[in-house]
């Protein structure tokens, strides 16, 4: 009886392993939507009886790693990199969960400059004794995004010997240090920052909205627990948490 006994609760005890691992969801996700998913995460574990790790870098780099074979089940990227990754086999159909624009701060107490009007933008830009922005090379939408627009706005020249690089994480960082007296990042990452204070958006005919879509791994260890996350970060319920980072619904 007793060594059956052992048999039995050895059984049990390899099945709640199996459980929990299963369970477990493990998410990559560019950092615009860190905050927001963070925010609801205990909920959605107590909901779905999982366990969520959040893992967090630029669309370039999660790209490749998800390219390179790194493990996870949900991955939230721009659109435009889940359909790469979709060609190469790696995901499932992608579902959109939000759009957030770009950002100005300045350090918290310092003056905030006019950025009301494009003209104002571009000056306030061209007076500011330093700028900062993520780093194109690193993969970052808005960075990308801004190194082009200052092209097309005739100062890149003008503002390349005063401008600091962020190679991911929060511009804000710069900001705070007094490296840099403008930054500009997302309006996720700028809100929800500390030590800084949000200026306001880009003006409405430069701002640049960048698509958030969530989809599960082909390889996924928890397939039915991430499909679980992307259905609950498109709740209704859901509004207030984005609205409250600067997050928009997707359309």
């Amino acid at each position: 009886m007793t060594r059956w006994l052992a048999v039995i609760l050895m059984m049990a005890f390899g099945a709640a392993i199996e459980t929990a691992h299963a369970a477990e969801v493990k998410l990559l996700t560019v950092g615009a939507m860190k905050g927001a998913i963070q925010a609801t995460a205990a909920d959605f574990q107590k909901a779905n009886e999982v366990t969520l790790s959040i893992e967090n870098e630029t669309a370039g780099v999660l790209t490749k790693r998800i390219q390179d074979g790194a493990a996870f089940d949900v991955a939230v990227l721009p659109p435009a990199a889940l359909t790469e990754l979709a060609k190469a086999g790696k995901v499932t159909e992608a579902s959109p969960l939000a759009r957030v624009g770009i950002g100005v701060m300045v350090k918290a107490g310092a003056p905030k400059p006019d950025i009301g009007t494009l003209d104002a933008f571009k000056q306030a830009l061209l007076n500011a004794k330093s700028i900062a922005y993520i780093d194109p090379a690193s993969g970052g939408s808005s960075g990308i995004y801004l190194a082009r627009l200052f092209e097309r706005l005739g100062i890149a020249d003008a503002l390349k010997p005063k401008t600091k690089l962020k190679q991911g994480g929060l511009v804000a960082d710069l900001i705070v240090s007094g490296e840099a007296e403008l930054g500009l990042q997302q309006m996720s990452e700028v809100v929800t920052a500390s030590g800084v204070t949000l200026v306001g958006p880009l003006p409405a005919e430069v701002q640049n909205y960048t698509i958030y879509a969530g989809a599960v791994g082909t390889k996924a260890q928890a397939p039915a627990a991430g499909a679980a996350l992307i259905a609950w970060l498109k709740r209704p319920a859901m509004a207030p948490i984005l609205q409250a980072r600067g997050i928009l619904p997707p359309s």
